[in-house]
């Protein structure tokens, strides 16, 4: 797709004021749509690139130096000319569900109270949620609170035009 002539580069955008730019011709809109989401892509794949790159020039003198700190993840200094690379691997724990549910029974069991150990979430999926009958859903409600995301609005072209 051709992008039209007099449509606003991105750096212009920037400068616009949002009113101009919401009142620009939906074909032009559309256009930035498309340059942006562009845009969005190729910063993307360059970032990822980029860490790549910067991987594999720090990645094993920085294990080396956790090593020598006695640690397997957290951040290191080092130094490269005039320049300090701080190298951060966080550390990222997964706690198996069912065998903390079953912990948490055997606390209990024991008479202690589990929320001096473990933190206790309990979430209800909405699509289940919506999947129950009306009475169920209705004793639900009190604890139920509805948020909204932010718009998104994607402009696609008509099949007619």
């Amino acid at each position: 797709m051709t992008y039209p002539q007099n449509t606003p580069s991105v750096d212009d955008m920037l400068n616009m004021p949002t009113g101009d730019l919401a009142q620009m011709p939906v074909e032009l809109l559309a256009a930035l749509q498309g340059e942006l989401a562009h845009a969005a892509k190729q910063l993307r794949m360059a970032s990822a690139r980029f860490n790549t790159a910067l991987e594999v020039r720090y990645a094993t003198r920085a294990a080396e130096a956790r090593r020598a700190c006695g640690k397997d993840t957290g951040t290191v200094r080092l130094a490269d000319g005039n320049y300090t690379v701080v190298a951060d691997l966080p550390k990222r724990v997964d706690w198996d569900q069912e065998t903390l549910a079953a912990m948490v029974a055997r606390i209990r069991a024991a008479g202690d109270d589990p929320a001096q150990y473990v933190d206790i979430t309990i979430k209800v999926s909405e699509r289940k949620y919506t999947a129950w009958p009306d009475a169920i859903r209705k004793d639900f409600e009190p604890a139920r609170t509805v948020k909204t995301g932010t718009l998104k609005v994607t402009l696609e072209m008509g099949e007619g035009a």
